[in-house]
């Protein structure tokens, strides 16, 4: 779905000429070379008060990046297998604190890993099986192959665990091959980015008895009316899908990922990842910001229930990321950030050094694209560009500042 702006900034409490600096600073990180193309888009009180795209969405083809253009949003995936996870919650299947393997018993034997190599390694059992709340939060214990911070990243490398790729191995049969490697930590003791979500997509599809990608595309997709967001782009679309870039580290020159017109992304998908596989446009995603904050609901159609939403979006951790994990990967900063259900969540903007509100939940993507959603000032921005890896420049912080700073209400 497209995107529109449907107020004036002013009538949303927000400044004009305030929001001319994103422009400035739009225009400056795409005609710098840092940037292929990128677009911007702010809703305070329900009305999209700003838009901007700018720059290409594939550079050697001249597109233009507009309001449609589909892009990779990665982990920007993962609260919306949140929020599925969390529907068949409701429904009464499962408590958050039930051990998962009650639905993948390939759980119930997890071992945490002590030492030696990749090759001889040694574990001990888990005190307890991994939940629904860890997996949530990131403090299951789990990994992921691309950290190459561990023996137990490398073995996740050995075994192949890639998901959102062609092959022959299914989503189950993905998820076992998980469940036979070691922990990196007890269940529930430490926070580490992984495929947890991947894990969670495992379990709706086995709770509702639906492939993942059909849950999501019928019982979440279609609703939110994201008409444009899919773990695959239909040929027709095609045209529409941005190219994926790097930054070349010798001389700053963007360099190709993933050609959007022969992008595995057209294809069959063996394993559908729920941590990182799908595509969208700016304005679908801002029907999901809409969604969320209007807790659980949008255009009539109901989800999730209010209280439901809040949990959600509370911190479950102990304290801050800071307190329960060591800086490895993180699509945010670790101090003054705790972790909801499904989404990064501000305690304290200061100790954060974030612009923000305390309470705002947020997440990122793995080519640079980022949300949030501030309750308390009743906004959402979304930026979306198509550049691998997301620390390559600080766009979150730097859209925040921009963003925030334009309130003048």
């Amino acid at each position: 779905m497209s995107i529109a702006v449907t107020a004036a900034p002013e009538s949303v409490g927000l400044a004009s000429d305030r929001l001319a600096r994103i422009d400035t600073w739009l225009n400056g990180m795409v005609d710098s070379g840092k940037l292929p193309g990128a677009s911007a888009a702010i809703m305070r009180h329900g009305q999209v008060a700003y838009f901007k795209a700018v720059g290409k969405s594939d550079i050697a083809r001249g597109t233009a990046m507009v309001a449609d253009t589909i892009v990779r949003i990665y982990s920007m995936t993962k609260p919306l297998t949140s929020v599925a996870i969390m529907m068949l919650y409701e429904e009464g299947h499962f408590q958050l604190d039930d051990a998962i393997s009650k639905v993948l018993p390939e759980f119930a034997t997890s071992h945490v890993y002590v030492g030696g190599s990749r090759m001889k390694y040694q574990s001990t059992p888990a005190v307890r099986g991994i939940t629904y709340r860890d997996l949530l939060t990131h403090t299951s214990g789990l990994s992921y192959a691309f950290m190459e911070s561990t023996t137990v990243d490398a073995l996740y490398r050995l075994n192949k665990i890639e998901f959102n790729t062609p092959g022959d191995r299914n989503l189950r049969e993905m998820t076992k091959a998980i469940a036979a490697l070691p922990l990196l930590a007890q269940p529930g003791a430490a926070w580490n980015y992984s495929n947890a979500t991947d894990v969670l997509g495992c379990l709706v599809q086995e709770i509702s008895g639906v492939s993942f990608d059909d849950f999501m595309r019928t019982r979440i997709l279609a609703p939110l009316g994201m008409v444009d967001t899919d773990f695959t782009v239909a040929p027709s679309k095609l045209p529409r899908f941005a190219t994926n870039y790097y930054t070349n580290p010798k001389d700053g020159s963007l360099g190709i990922v993933d050609d959007g017109q022969n992008s595995n992304y057209a294809k069959p998908l063996g394993v559908i990842s729920g941590g990182g596989g799908l595509t969208g446009t700016i304005g679908d995603y801002m029907r999901f910001c809409r969604f969320m904050l209007n807790k659980g609901t949008l255009d009539g159609v109901r989800l999730l229930g209010r209280k439901t939403v809040e949990l959600m979006t509370s911190n479950h951790l102990r304290g801050d990321m800071a307190a329960m994990g060591a800086s490895r990967f993180s699509e945010t900063t670790y101090d003054g950030i705790g972790f909801g259900l499904g989404f990064a969540v501000t305690i304290d903007p200061a100790q954060a050094q974030i612009m923000g509100s305390a309470g705002s939940y947020a997440w990122g993507g793995a080519a640079s694209t980022v949300f949030w959603c501030d309750p308390v000032e009743d906004m959402a921005v979304v930026f979306f560009t198509q550049l691998m890896p997301s620390s390559t420049y600080p766009v979150s912080k730097d859209m925040r500042v921009l963003a925030y700073q334009a309130i003048v209400d």
